[in-house]
């Protein structure tokens, strides 16, 4: 099941140890992983000061691009959960003056969802 869920697109959690050694270069000092998932080959990471969308690219993902997002810039967001029959959850997240969600990521049932909803509620809430 999980194979069939990664190849329809569908994320995994990610060790935040193991996000916290790999994105070393890109965090600044004090800043913290929380948690991560993965989506195939791209990751979506919380830390303590922002949102990393990680998106490998090309056929070895040796290339990759990190899109921030500051917490400070998103204006709403929406879950929903997987029902019986669906194999997933949803975030949507709407990015400061975007009528359409800027950011829309499908999650396993292995991931509660709720969890990533309380680490974007904590720190967009603030």
């Amino acid at each position: 099941m999980k194979l069939f869920s990664s190849l329809l697109g569908n994320a995994s959690a990610i060790s935040p140890d193991k996000l916290q050694e790999e994105l070393a270069p890109l965090l600044i000092e004090g800043e913290t992983v929380e948690i991560g998932f993965k989506i195939i080959r791209d990751t979506i990471i919380f830390t303590n000061k922002r949102l990393i969308l990680a998106d490998k690219q090309g056929l070895t993902g040796s290339k990759a691009e990190y899109l921030s997002i500051a917490y400070k810039s998103i204006t709403r967001f929406s879950v929903e959960t997987a029902g019986t029959f669906d194999l997933e959850a949803e975030l949507k997240i709407w990015i400061s003056g975007e009528q359409q969600p800027s950011i829309s990521k499908n999650f396993n049932k292995s991931v509660n969802v709720y969890d990533v909803q309380k680490v974007l509620a904590h720190y967009v809430l603030r």
